[in-house]
C-alpha cells in the first residue's frame, strides 16, 4: 500500500479477487462486517440502503470499549468500479469532520483488482493518520478474506 503527504488520505492496493467481488465485499453488509475496522474490531451491525442518496450505518465495537457509529450516506454507487459515501462518527473526537471517501476499482488480470481510497479533508493530520492505520489494517483483512485457501 502507498499513500501521500496531506490532509487527504490516499491509499492504494491490489486485492486477489476481480473487481466485481471486491464490490461486493465493500457493499454487502455481511461481507463488510467480516473485514471492516481495524484489529481486534468487531462489527455487531451494519446497516445500508445502496443506492445515491440512502444511508449507511455501522456499529464498532474495539477490543476493549464501548460501541460507537460510524455513519453517511452514498453520493455515488456504480457496481464493480466506484462507490463514493460520506463518512461521520455519531459520537465524534473534536478533531472530526464529515469527510468523503472515493473507493475506485479497476481490473487487474488473472482475478486481480487494483483499489484506490481517497478520503478528505481531515481537519488534523492525528485524525488523518488515525484512518490510515485504520483503513490499512482493514484492507489487510480484506486481503485475507479474498485470498482463495
Amino acid at each position: 500500500m502507498t499513500n501521500d503527504a496531506g490532509l487527504v488520505l490516499h491509499l492504494r492496493c491490489e486485492l486477489p479477487a476481480a473487481s466485481a467481488e471486491v464490490f461486493r465485499a465493500l457493499t454487502e453488509p455481511r461481507e463488510l462486517a467480516r473485514w471492516w475496522g481495524p484489529d481486534g474490531f468487531t462489527i455487531p451491525a451494519v446497516e445500508s440502503d445502496l443506492r445515491p442518496g440512502g444511508a449507511y450505518r455501522i456499529d464498532m465495537r474495539p477490543p476493549e470499549g464501548a460501541l460507537f457509529h460510524l455513519a453517511g450516506e452514498f453520493l455515488d454507487v456504480d457496481p464493480p468500479r466506484l462507490l463514493r459515501y460520506t463518512f461521520r462518527w455519531e459520537e465524534p473526537d473534536p478533531e472530526d469532520r464529515e469527510t468523503v471517501v472515493t473507493l475506485e476499482l479497476r481490473d487487474l488480470g488473472e482475478g486481480a483488482a487494483g483499489l484506490v481510497l481517497t478520503q478528505g479533508e481531515f481537519a488534523t493530520e492525528r485524525r488523518r493518520a488515525l484512518h490510515e492505520e485504520g483503513w490499512t489494517q482493514s484492507f489487510g483483512k480484506l486481503e485475507r478474506l479474498l485470498t482463495p485457501p
